[in-house]
């Protein structure tokens, strides 16, 4: 497998307050029939996830690209990584490795997702530090993606969880 290593690792945080009690959605994250309801960008959907949320766990999602993707349509990433810290429901971390199905030689990329969660009146504001430590020769525009990514799923999981608490 070739892996870029860099000097300096690639960091980013994104922090968004939902309208949900922490336990909620502290549930979305760990239960695998309710992550595969909101993970991954518009157009895209979950075959497959396994979440197991403790301490050296499992943390397994395929997003799968849909038909309004266009020429990427059927296109599958892979997620499969352990988890690393398990605070039930106010922290996760979990230590990963994402790729495109059948490149996953070239298109690895490897992250550390830290999840937090804090709860006040009622709503819950979540913090997701995500630590980009290697990238396949052939995933740079993948990795430079993964923020416009996770906005784009933080956003699912917000339109989600309002219409569980309506």
């Amino acid at each position: 497998m070739i892996l870029q290593l860099f000097k300096k690792k690639k960091e980013f945080t994104l922090q968004r307050t939902y309208r949900a009690p922490i336990a909620t959605v502290w549930e979305a994250w760990t239960q695998a029939d309710l992550l595969r309801q909101w993970w991954g960008p518009k157009n895209t959907f979950v075959p497959e996830c396994r979440i197991e949320p403790h301490v050296g766990g499992e943390v397994y999602v395929v997003m799968e690209a849909g038909e309004g993707m266009g020429k990427y349509a059927g296109t599958r990433w892979p997620m499969a990584g352990t988890f690393t810290r398990v605070d039930p429901v106010s922290r996760l971390t979990y230590d990963a490795r994402s790729w495109t199905d059948g490149q996953e030689a070239t298109t690895t990329i490897e992250h550390t997702n830290d999840i937090t969660l804090q709860e006040r009146d009622g709503q819950t504001t979540l913090t997701l530090d995500v630590t980009i430590s290697s990238i396949g020769d052939k995933a740079k525009m993948a990795a430079f993606g993964m923020k416009f990514g996770y906005k784009a799923q933080l956003d699912k999981l917000a339109e989600r969880l309002a219409g569980q608490s309506g």
